[in-house]
C-alpha cells in the first residue's frame, strides 16, 4: 500500500457509515480516494467528505477494484455476500457486522486491547458488538491488574444502536404523547409499533436480538463469547441482560465484576486513569458519573460509580457508557484501519 488509501465504505448512508466518513476526516486518515457503496436506490446521490460531493455508487461484486481498505456496515448478509469479492480484490475488510467475529480465521479486534492481532488476518478484520467493546474498554484494564473470572452485567441500549427507523419510532411515540396533553401515568399509547415488539417510549424492553435455547439473546451471549476471544481469555465467564431503552444515542452498562485478586480501589482508580480511550468521572458526591447525554458525540467512554462489590469475593462494580455509533462501531473500525 502507499502512503495514501483507497478506502471504500459500504453502507455509506447509514447511520455508522455517516460516523465513518466523519472519523475518517476528523482523524486525518490518508485516504487518497474514496469509493462510498450503498443499495441501488441510493446510487446517485451525494455525500460531503472534507467539503466536497462524493457520489454515491450501487456495491456491486466490482465494486473493489485498486481499493485498500473496505469499511463494511450494511448487515451480516451484505457482508457475507461481499467480502470475499473485496479480498479477491486486494482490500482488507473491516467488517461491522457480526457474521465473520467467531470465525478462528479472522481477528476480532479493540485496538486499545489486541492490536497485535491485526497482524493475523487473511483479508478480513471483524469489529465486535458494540455492547461488548464499550464494556471491554473498562474492563480489560482491570483484567490486567487483577485476572477478571467472570461478570455480571445489564445494559441500556440506545434506540440508535437499531438504526434509523428505531430512531423515529421513538421520537414519533414521544411527539405523539406529548401532543395529546396526556396525563404523566397515561403513557401506553394507541398506536402500534413497528420496529420493536412493544412501545419503547417511557419503557424498558429486556430483549435486544433473537432469543436462543438457554434463555438469554444473542446479543447477551456476544460479551462472553466476543469477550473471550478479544482479550485471549478462554474462561471468561458473563451473565447478561440486555435491555432497550428511550434513550437516542450511547450504550450504558452495569457491571458487577469478580476477580482472581483481591481489588484495591486505588489502584483500580490508578490503572483505568491510564487506560487509552477511556475517562474516569467518579465523583459521586458531586452527581458526576457517565451520562449518556453527555458521551454522546465523543470518543472515549468513561466509568464511574466505582465500588467495591458487596456480594461478590474480589468483587468490583461499576457504570460504564460509550457511543456505540463510535466506540462500538465506526471509531473502532477506523482504528482498525490505522493499525494496518
Amino acid at each position: 500500500m502507499s502512503n495514501l488509501k483507497h478506502v471504500a465504505v459500504v453502507g455509506a448512508t447509514g447511520a455508522v457509515g455517516a460516523e465513518m466518513l466523519r472519523c475518517l476526516e476528523q482523524r486525518h486518515f490518508p485516504v487518497g480516494q474514496l469509493t462510498l457503496l450503498a443499495s441501488a436506490r441510493s446510487a446517485g446521490k451525494t455525500l460531503k467528505f472534507k467539503g466536497e460531493d462524493v457520489t454515491i455508487k450501487e456495491l456491486t461484486p466490482e465494486s473493489f477494484a485498486g481499493v485498500d481498505i473496505a469499511l463494511f456496515s450494511a448487515g451480516g448478509g451484505i457482508s457475507r455476500d461481499f467480502a470475499p469479492h473485496a479480498v479477491k480484490a486486494g482490500a482488507v475488510v473491516v467488517d461491522n457486522s457480526s457474521y465473520f467475529r467467531m470465525d478462528p480465521n479472522v481477528p476480532l479486534v479493540v485496538p486499545e486491547i489486541n492490536a497485535e492481532d491485526v497482524k493475523g488476518h487473511q483479508g478480513i478484520i471483524a469489529n465486535p458488538n458494540c455492547t461488548t467493546a464499550i464494556s471491554l474498554m473498562a474492563l480489560y484494564p482491570l483484567h490486567q491488574a487483577f485476572g477478571v473470572k467472570r461478570i455480571i452485567a445489564s445494559s441500556y441500549q440506545a434506540v440508535s444502536g437499531t438504526g434509523a427507523q428505531a430512531i423515529e419510532e421513538l421520537a414519533k411515540q414521544s411527539r405523539e404523547w406529548a401532543s395529546e396533553n396526556r396525563e404523566w401515568d397515561a403513557a401506553k399509547l394507541d398506536s402500534k409499533p413497528h420496529v420493536y415488539p412493544h412501545q419503547i417510549a417511557f419503557n424498558a424492553i429486556p430483549h435486544v436480538d433473537s432469543f436462543l435455547d438457554n434463555g438469554y439473546t444473542k446479543e447477551e451471549m456476544k460479551m462472553e463469547n466476543e469477550g473471550r476471544k478479544i482479550m485471549h481469555h478462554p474462561d471468561f465467564r458473563a451473565s447478561v441482560t440486555c435491555v432497550r431503552i428511550p434513550v437516542f444515542r450511547s450504550h450504558s452498562i452495569s457491571i458487577s465484576a469478580e476477580f482472581e485478586k483481591p481489588v484495591d480501589l486505588a489502584i483500580a482508580r490508578e490503572v483505568l486513569s491510564k487506560a487509552p480511550g477511556l475517562d474516569v468521572l467518579d465523583d459521586p458526591a458531586n452527581k458526576v458519573y457517565p451520562l449518556a447525554l453527555d458521551i454522546a458525540g465523543r470518543d472515549n467512554c468513561a466509568i464511574g460509580r466505582l465500588r467495591l462489590d458487596c456480594a461478590l469475593g474480589n468483587g468490583l462494580s461499576f457504570w460504564v457508557v460509550g457511543d456505540q455509533l463510535l466506540k462500538g462501531a465506526a471509531l473502532n473500525a477506523v482504528q482498525i484501519a490505522e493499525c494496518l
